[in-house]
């Protein structure tokens, strides 16, 4: 620690000098227009940058500058580089994936869900990582989980007292949540009240996960110090938000893009000020992203008529103002990290030129060489090697409730009528099979799903919210198949019908994450949604309804490490099965 403070200081002394004329800047943008987000004016000036960091913004030139680069921008427009803020960066694809790939689009900071390391990492590993990502060019901030958001065998293991107090004093972690296990805060988990009471101390803002709630929930929660919100989904619903002063972020997703609606509600109930809200891409999926991340949700506000400097605010300042990080991010200011994104015209968020940590990202529409720098096997993040085998006995299916699939991810009981004892269900009944396994082969839960296939054979899947393998199928024998691909692949998601595997992703980062490009991965998501929609798939993100089939944020019914799970009750409906 002294070791960096004194870096840190002399790093300080150099930018000071580049104002004296002592030190050289290493880059100058001249003439450009740039928006002031505190003033919410777009000011004419010239901009010096020292390595990463932005030392000077006015009208001056450097005396010294002979060997800074200078970039004339006149006639062009800058603004901050913008923020996700609330970024789940595990959705196939790996957090640096997505990290550059956001960041040619000028989206420079992402502040991210930790849940997968949780589940992968020890403390000690999890910890180097977020480290090494200190160094990557884009800023990677990240938020401590107070619990898992479905029921594990062994909660505390993940989850202690211990581990989320570290987690929470961790420099890169700058808030508590998002927390999916509110109403056991309601209901007196004195625990949790304790983990926020701790994030507030540090100055670290927690963050809530409350779709549909009451105001008397709203009020309630905030006063237990939740600060922030993202899921209203009405444009009123947003403003009572606001209203009882929460941080409110509006969302534009792959399951919820509700954005466009709730800005055109918000401006027709009279809200004149933005200062409080934000907005997030909450961890769409890989094909959402194909022409960037917060660029195109300040594109919608603009065209929904939420003023300039507002629009822009929301993807930048707000986010910051909000996580206490105003003398870091979120403004072009002295002694800011240099994000900055240069457009064509005041209305137009998709850049020309990026630059993050004062590195060209984007320049003149040309993408700059950025060589990935996470050693991912360094932390064991690798192919999965089972050491067990599946075997059709494990496919017995007694379980009188299944689950029927109502929408992407909302989940109802049914009774199972169909004969689940053959070995191949009928196409002209809508029933399939399901069963959750342990990705160490130690358990295992078998019922039926509804909704989700019409006929085919199998889907197998080591994507899902804990890293357990799901298979959904017709037969029984297409489904031994996809295990015996996932596991030479050593994760992934494999379709399989008629036995031919007619889909595979192989996702070698622990079975979750892809290990490629984003446009391969974009290509491979793409084909794998017009695949399972030719066999019945009815809505539109299979990959979320395979994450979600654990997720107990979520009504009303889930399959879990614990068994199958009434999530209104909390109770147990039926346990697993040991193997």
């Amino acid at each position: 620690m002294k070791d960096h403070i004194l870096w840190r200081n002399r790093e300080l002394r150099k930018q000071v000098a580049v104002v004296d004329g002592m030190e050289q800047p290493t880059i100058v943008l001249k003439n450009g227009t740039y928006l002031n987000t505190y003033t919410k004016q777009w000011l004419r000036a010239n901009i010096w940058i020292y390595k990463d960091r932005i030392v000077y913004v006015g009208e001056k030139m450097p005396e010294n500058g002979t060997s800074a680069e200078i970039v004339d921008c006149e006639g062009l427009y800058l603004v901050p580089g913008y923020i996700e803020p609330h970024a789940h960066p595990y959705q196939l694809y790996n957090p640096e994936l997505l990290a550059l790939h956001g960041a040619k689009f000028g989206t420079t900071t992402l502040i991210n869900d930790n849940l997968v390391w949780n589940f992968l990492l020890d403390n000690e590993k999890a910890f180097s990582l977020l480290e090494e990502f200190d160094r990557h060019p884009v800023s990677m901030y990240w938020w401590a989980r107070f619990d898992s958001q479905t029921a594990l065998k062994n909660e505390k293991e993940y989850f202690s007292t211990r581990k989320v107090l570290k987690w929470l004093n961790h420099p890169s972690v700058i808030q508590g949540g998002e927390l999916t296990a509110w109403p056991s805060l309601l209901e007196g988990d004195d625990r949790l009240l304790y983990w926020m009471q701790e994030a507030n101390r540090l100055g670290k803002p927690v963050e809530g996960h409350l779709p549909g709630a009451s105001e008397k929930t709203l009020t309630r929660l905030i006063l237990l110090g939740v600060t922030a919100e993202h899921e209203a989904m009405t444009g009123k619903e947003a403003i009572k938000r606001l209203e009882l002063g929460y941080q409110t972020g509006l969302r534009y997703s792959s399951i919820r893009p509700d954005l466009p609606v709730l800005l055109e509600e918000m401006l027709a109930e009279g809200l004149q000020t933005f200062d409080h809200v934000t907005m997030t891409t909450d961890g769409a999926t890989p094909s959402f992203y194909e022409k960037g991340i917060m660029n195109i949700c300040i594109d919608i506000a603009i065209k929904k008529g939420v003023p300039l400097a507002d629009a822009y605010r929301m993807a930048s300042h707000n986010a910051a103002d909000h996580y206490g990080m105003l003398d870091e991010l979120g403004c072009i200011a002295p002694g800011r990290i240099a994000h900055i994104n240069i457009l064509e015209t005041k209305d137009n968020p998709h850049p020309v030129s990026v630059l993050s940590k004062g590195e060209w990202i984007l320049k003149n529409y040309k993408e700059q060489t950025m060589p990935i720098k996470i050693d991912w096997e360094n932390y064991g993040i690798r192919p999965i090697e089972f050491d067990w085998d599946l075997t059709l006995e494990d496919m017995q299916f007694s379980v009188p409730i299944g689950l029927n699939l109502m929408n992407d991810v909302i989940i109802q009981p049914y009774a199972i009528k169909t004969d689940v004892t053959l070995d191949v269900i009928p196409d002209d009944r809508d029933d399939a099979f399901l069963m959750l396994i342990d990705r160490k082969g130690n358990w295992r839960v078998n019922t039926a799903i509804k909704g989700f296939t019409n006929r085919l054979g199998a889907v197998a899947s080591s994507f899902s919210t804990t890293g357990d393998l799901v298979f959904i199928g017709k037969s029984k024998q297409d489904m031994l198949l996809a295990w015996k691909r996932i596991k030479e692949l050593g994760g992934g998601i494999v379709l399989v019908h008629e036995g031919d595997i007619i889909f595979e992703l192989p996702l070698k980062m622990a079975g979750s994450m892809f290990d490629g490009t984003m446009r391969e991965l974009m290509e491979k998501e793409s084909n794998l949604k017009k695949l399972l929609k030719e066999f019945g798939y009815p809505f539109g993100d299979p990959v979320y309804s395979i994450l979600f089939l654990s997720a107990t944020h979520l009504p009303y019914i889930r399959i879990t490490q614990q068994g199958i799970i009434d999530v209104k009750k909390r109770e147990v409906l039926f346990p697993a099965t040991m193997r």
